[in-house]
């Protein structure tokens, strides 16, 4: 929550506003200070609205906000640059939600590593009738994510973050929450850590 900042200046006193008439009464210029240190925050809010509104620079109880207007909702406990992160990218992944790249960028985000992801699907045309649908009857995606070694040292390839940063250690039941949000309702999934 906003709120006054004790000695904070206006950008815009309120004294300044008036006509030479009322410039030399007493009780008028300390009201009008009074409004403008209440005033102050607001304003300079407005002024630095470009800045709240883009998700790199916007202050910490503002970007959850934003989350929220881009339908967003990063996990408390996730770093700062990492909420940053899901705000700015949100649009773009909401186009591709409910696709495999849109998962595998969503669990990337979440784990800092790259996941395998095996659908049951396919998709095929043809030109004549009777041909054979691709992929199985039970739709199902199979997610198979490498994770850090016991030891604090990576595993196998588990270190490649592809320039991420480092690989954080997933927490299972956090990543099914991600992973049922991201497939569509009809889709089964198998979450296998590695």
């Amino acid at each position: 929550m906003r709120s006054g900042i004790p000695g904070l200046p206006t950008p815009h006193p309120l004294i300044g506003q008036l006509p030479a008439v009322y410039l030399e009464q007493d009780f008028l210029q300390r009201f009008l200070a009074a409004l403008d240190d209440v005033l102050a925050p607001v304003l300079l809010s407005i002024d630095n609205l470009p800045a709240h509104l883009d998700p790199r620079s916007a202050p910490d109880d503002f970007l959850d906000w934003l989350a929220q207007w881009v339908a967003v909702d990063p996990h408390e406990d996730s770093p700062p640059e990492l909420r940053r992160a899901a705000v700015r990218g949100a649009v773009t992944r909401h186009a591709r939600r409910g696709t495999v790249s849109g998962l595998a960028e969503a669990l990337r985000l979440e784990t800092g590593t790259e996941p395998e992801i095996v659908e049951s699907g396919g998709t095929a045309w043809s030109t004549g009738p009777g041909t054979p649908l691709p992929g199985q009857d039970r739709p199902w995606v199979t997610i198979r994510i490498r994770t850090a070694a016991e030891g604090g040292e990576d595993g196998g390839d588990a270190g490649d973050t592809g320039g991420r940063g480092r690989v954080r250690q997933p927490d299972r039941v956090r990543l099914e929450e991600l992973i049922g949000a991201e497939v569509p309702a009809h889709v089964g999934f198998t979450l296998e850590l590695l």
